[in-house]
């Protein structure tokens, strides 16, 4: 790749810019497009999800969210509604599942680009959509249908028109843009999408003494298009699912339980946990990963413009050219709206991806950081800097990572290669499971032998692009060292998606569901054992109602406490009843429940096994 850093203040132009884009375009494609169709939707929250969307299309009800029949409220509906848009055009499959996903990350890259280039020049916008593209907890939270992504795309985007709408001579329709993204992002994630971007501008307008042109903010207007775009939907769902004596209605459960209650840690019913304060803001490092490491340079700046331009981010007045740059009002945008999102949830209980939006900000300020450090050692001339002791760094931990895993494959090389991963892992309660990332804890050290090519490419990844990115930076070709780097990442995700797919018979039940929808009629019971999210995939895949043994709990609790909610839940008692009965049943069982299911009933019949997750039937 042509070296564009031999000169500290060269632009991309002609050639250059559009190889870039291609270069973008390529990685996007390999990580994300690619990643459509495999696996399977996986248990718990991706296929819940899912689920939710698809009965909106059967049911034709668009304003309350139901899972296998049961009120689902606990959700804001965009999400949901795009899902179902996109099953109306492609039809109910993974791929159409996945879409609206695909594309909030392609126009997430697309806006770090566009804000990257207009503030900082064409390199650091490339720059913030190559991170964006490769970053490892994008990629991560990424592989589950939850919201994050798009609330994450409507926050930074409200925040981008209003910072533009403040400059000289700005459109109005800036403003009422940002108005109505964050309506949007309200009906994407609730009272949070308020929050962050209101709470930005607080701050912003406090410390730069733009507060003084709140005339410009067109409130009045602008609550007018938020209210006219956030509210309707609100009102049909409190009018559609009211309180009675009996239980609360949509109203309370929406706004008290599931946004002040679950902020004070009193939600009901708990079925979530917070991050330890050290492992919360560590963990960072690895959701920013490999781009991170290069902090400290962005650090440096942020410092430097500190002291070079305290007290005059403002602005003298209406109409009034700006005392300093739209980069600096960047930054310091960039800055307070990351930590807005990572001190709210630092206070909150929190899961490990809460903090997505605080991701763009973040790459985007990394982004400026490595730029300005690539023209300042290209300027002096020196070999050392922090680029390069970031790259060094980078590269120690790749050597690391990449000889632990050459360590797990040496020693199971002798290990037969075994189709369904499950059997390999160590078996943990799945009940405990209340973190996004509880899972890692079920690795083996066998499973190794099921993961060959992805751990093999992986380590050959890890050793070589980090080593090489740090050779380019010693002898400053810069730009040519951030790709290699970027290409080694988007390769490493690649293997990362093939790990996925090893881990699908695990994570997913639809080869379970397959195998009951093979032998079942239409009169036939299909249960689960325990909370729905143990099975969830099967309720996805079946395309019917799933009968709920002991599982009144979580997500379906509060559904199960209106008046019309399907006879899905039953006892033990119950199944032993239906068990006796003539009728066929058939019993999803998960790993952790088996011992008491066996307990409970006399004489099974095992119709399928899969990574520990069993379908019994009480007929041959």
């Amino acid at each position: 790749m042509a070296n564009p850093s031999s000169l500290p203040n060269e632009k991309h132009r002609g050639g250059k810019s559009t190889f870039s884009y291609w270069g973008l375009a390529a990685v996007f494609l390999a990580v994300y497009v690619g990643s459509m169709f495999t696996p399977g939707l996986l248990d718990d929250a991706d296929s819940t999800h899912a689920e939710a969307a698809r009965e909106m299309v059967v049911s034709g009800d668009y304003v309350t969210l139901h899972i296998n029949g049961v009120r689902y409220l606990e959700k804001a509906p965009l999400p949901y509604w795009l899902v179902a848009f996109s099953y109306k055009i492609f039809g109910v499959n993974e791929f159409s599942t996945r879409l609206p996903m695909a594309l909030s990350i392609l126009m997430l890259g697309l806006l770090a680009f566009w804000w990257g280039r207009r503030a900082f020049g064409e390199r650091t916008g490339i720059y913030a959509a190559l991170f964006i593209y490769t970053c490892a907890g994008i990629f991560l939270f990424t592989r589950i249908l939850i919201p994050e992504v798009l609330l994450s795309l409507l926050v930074a985007g409200s925040l981008y028109f209003f910072l533009t709408a403040l400059e000289p001579g700005a459109a109005a329709w800036r403003w009422y843009a940002g108005y109505a993204l964050i309506a949007l992002g309200v009906l994407t994630k609730g009272l949070i999408a308020l929050v962050f971007p209101c709470g930005t501008a607080f701050f912003f307008l406090l410390l730069t003494g733009d507060w003084r042109r709140w005339r410009e903010l067109r409130l009045i207007s602008g609550l007018a298009l938020f209210l006219a775009i956030a509210a309707p939907w609100h009102i049909l769902a409190g009018m559609r699912n009211p309180g009675t004596a009996e239980h609360h209605g949509f109203l309370w459960f929406y706004f008290v339980n599931e946004h002040f209650l679950r902020f004070l840690g009193k939600r009901y019913p708990r079925d979530y946990n917070k991050l330890p304060a050290t492992l919360y803001w560590s963990l960072h490092l690895v959701w920013l990963f490999p781009w991170s490491l290069y902090l400290p340079a962005a650090l440096t700046i942020a410092w430097e413009e500190w002291r070079g331009t305290r007290g005059s981010l403002g602005t003298s007045g209406r109409g009034a050219a700006p005392k300093n740059d739209f980069a600096a009002r960047t930054r310091l945008l960039c800055w307070i709206l990351a930590g807005v999102v990572l001190v709210f949830f630092a206070l909150s209980t929190n899961q490990e991806y809460y903090t997505f939006p605080a991701y763009l900000p973040l790459l985007v300020l990394l982004a400026d950081g490595i730029v300005q450090c690539e023209r300042t050692e290209c300027a002096s001339g020196k070999r050392a800097g922090w680029l390069t002791t970031s790259a060094g760094l980078l590269a120690v931990v790749g050597m690391v990572s990449s000889a632990l895993l050459v360590a797990g494959l040496w020693e199971s090389r002798k290990l037969p290669f075994e189709p369904d991963i499950g059997g390999l892992l160590s078996k943990q309660d799945m009940s405990a499971y209340t973190l996004s990332m509880s899972h890692m804890l079920d690795l083996s050290y066998a499973s190794f032998a099921a993961l060959r090519l992805p751990a093999a490419l992986a380590a050959v990844v890890l050793l070589v692009a980090p080593l090489l990115s740090f050779g380019l930076r010693v002898y400053r070709r810069h730009y040519s060292a951030t790709w290699v780097m970027g290409a080694g990442l988007a390769l490493f995700l690649v293997a990362a998606h093939i790990a996925l797919g090893r881990f699908g018979p695990y994570l997913s039940s639809k080869q379970l569901a397959q195998e009951i929808e093979a032998r079942a009629r239409p009169e036939d019971q299909v249960m689960i054992y325990g909370d729905q999210s143990f099975g969830s995939s099967l309720l996805f895949y079946l395309r019917r109602p799933v009968d709920l043994v002991e599982g009144r709990t979580t997500s379906m609790w509060f559904g199960s406490t209106f008046a019309d909610a399907p006879k899905i839940y039953l006892s033990d008692a119950d199944l032993q009843k239906d068990w006796a009965g003539r009728g066929r049943v058939f019993l999803f069982v998960p790993p952790h429940l088996k011992a008491r299911v066996d307990g409970l009933l006399q004489k099974t019949y095992v119709i399928a096994e899969l990574s520990g997750k069993y379908v019994y039937s009480n007929q041959p």
